[in-house]
C-alpha cells in the first residue's frame, strides 16, 4: 500500500470514528470548484423530527477541525430540541472559509441546492458568519431554511430571542446561586460582543448590573462600552475577573481545566455553543467548585424556538413567551443535578435524552 493510500484510509478511519462516536445518522460533505463552496452537513438525530441547526461559515484551521465542530454543534441541537419540547432533531452544517472574503450568492445558492437534495431531512438557518440576507439565497434553491427576513415571512435576526433565553437563564441562575433573581449590582463578564452577546448586554445594563466585556473584534466591544458603560479586558483576562456571572457568548470549548481554574465566579451562563470541553471532566470540575452552570444547550434554546415558531405563522410574541420557559426548565436542572449528584451539564443530557429515547420507544410500538 502507498504512503498516499495509508494516509487516506487513515483519514477515513478517523471520520467514521468521530461520527460513530456521537452517534450521528449522516454527515454529507458538499464540494463544488466552480464557488468554491466546501461544507459539512451533520446529522445527528431525527427521531423527534427533521434537523434543524444553522450554517456557520468560519475560516477553520483544518479539515478535521471543521468536521468535528460540525459533529458536535448538530449533537447539541438534537439536545437543545428535545429539551426544549420542540419536535425536531439535531443537525448542523459549516461552510469553511472566512465570510468576509469567501462567501458570495453564488456560493450560498450552491450551498442550498446540497440542503435541498437531502429533501427536507435537514432544514438550515442563519448561524455565525451567515445572515438573514444569506438565507434568502438558500432559499432560492430550497424550501428547507428558516430564519429568513420578516417581509418574506421569517422570524428575521434570531439573536434577541437567542440573547432572552441566556437571560432567562442568568436570572434563573441567580435565583438559585442568591435566592433572588434581581441582577442589580451583579458584576458579569460577558465573552463575546457579537449580536447575542450586545442584545444580552442590553438587558443585563437595563437590570442594574455592572458589565465587563472582551471580544477579538473591536466593533462590539466600542458599542459596549459607549452605549453600555461595559468595562473592556482583555480576552485572555475575561476568565479571572472577580465577578458574579460570567456569560460566554463567543464560540465552544472554552471551558476547560486551564480557565476553568482561574473562574471566581458563582455562575457560569451563556450563549456559546459547547463550551465545556469535555462533558463528564469540566462539567465535574465546575461542580465541584461549587460554581453554578448552566447548560449551554438549554439557555441558548431561543434562536431555535424562534426559527421553529416560523411553521406556525411566525409571531415574535409567541416566540418570546416560549422562551421565557428556560427559567423553570434551569431551576428544574439544579434539583435533578443535586438529587441525582451529577454536574448540571449531564443532567440537562440525561432529560434530552430521555425524551428522545421515549419517542423512539414509541415509535417502535406504533
Amino acid at each position: 500500500m502507498s504512503l498516499s493510500h495509508a494516509t487516506q484510509n487513515e483519514t477515513q478511519f478517523d471520520v467514521f470514528s468521530q461520527v460513530a462516536r456521537y452517534d450521528h445518522e449522516q454527515i454529507l460533505i458538499c464540494q463544488d470548484n466552480h464557488t468554491g463552496l466546501k461544507a459539512i452537513i451533520a446529522i445527528h438525530n431525527t427521531v423527534l423530527g427533521p434537523g434543524l441547526g444553522g450554517t456557520r461559515m468560519w475560516n477553520y484551521s483544518s479539515e478535521a477541525e471543521a468536521i468535528n465542530d460540525a459533529l458536535r454543534l448538530s449533537r447539541g441541537m438534537t439536545y437543545k430540541a428535545a429539551i426544549s419540547g420542540l419536535n425536531l432533531g439535531g443537525a448542523k452544517a459549516v461552510i469553511i472559509g472566512d465570510p468576509t472574503k469567501h462567501k458570495s450568492e453564488h456560493l450560498m445558492r450552491k450551498f442550498g441546492r446540497f440542503v435541498d437534495n437531502l429533501g427536507g431531512k435537514y432544514i438550515t438557518a442563519e448561524d455565525v458568519g451567515t445572515t438573514t440576507k444569506d438565507m434568502e439565497y438558500v432559499a432560492m434553491e430550497t424550501d428547507h431554511v428558516v430564519g429568513l427576513p420578516e417581509i418574506m415571512g421569517g422570524g428575521g435576526d434570531p439573536s434577541p430571542v437567542t440573547a432572552y433565553g441566556v437571560y432567562m437563564g442568568i436570572k434563573a441562575s441567580a435565583k438559585k446561586a442568591y435566592g433572588s433573581d434581581n441582577l442589580a449590582g451583579k458584576k458579569i463578564a460577558v465573552q463575546g460582543t457579537g449580536k447575542v452577546g450586545l442584545h444580552l448586554i442590553e438587558m443585563l445594563k437595563k437590570d442594574g448590573a455592572i458589565l465587563f466585556a472582551t471580544d477579538i473584534f473591536e466593533h462590539g466591544l466600542k458599542i459596549a462600552s459607549d452605549k453600555y458603560g461595559a468595562t473592556i479586558v482583555k480576552p485572555e483576562e475575561i476568565f479571572g475577573l472577580d465577578v458574579d456571572i460570567f456569560a460566554p457568548c463567543a464560540l465552544g470549548a472554552i471551558l476547560n481545566t486551564n480557565t476553568i481554574g482561574q473562574l471566581k465566579c458563582k455562575i457560569v451562563a451563556g450563549a456559546a455553543n459547547n463550551q465545556l470541553e469535555d462533558d463528564n471532566i469540566h462539567g465535574d470540575m465546575i461542580k465541584s467548585k461549587g460554581i453554578y452552570y448552566a447548560p449551554d444547550f438549554l439557555i441558548n434554546a431561543g434562536g431555535l424556538i424562534n426559527v421553529y415558531s416560523e411553521y406556525n405563522g411566525y409571531v415574535r410574541e409567541i416566540a418570546f413567551a416560549q422562551t421565557e420557559n428556560i427559567y423553570n426548565t434551569v431551576l428544574n436542572i439544579y434539583e435533578k443535578s443535586e438529587a441525582d449528584n451529577i454536574n448540571t451539564q449531564l443532567a440537562a443530557i440525561q432529560l434530552a435524552e430521555k425524551r428522545v429515547n421515549d419517542t423512539m420507544h414509541l415509535q417502535s410500538k406504533i
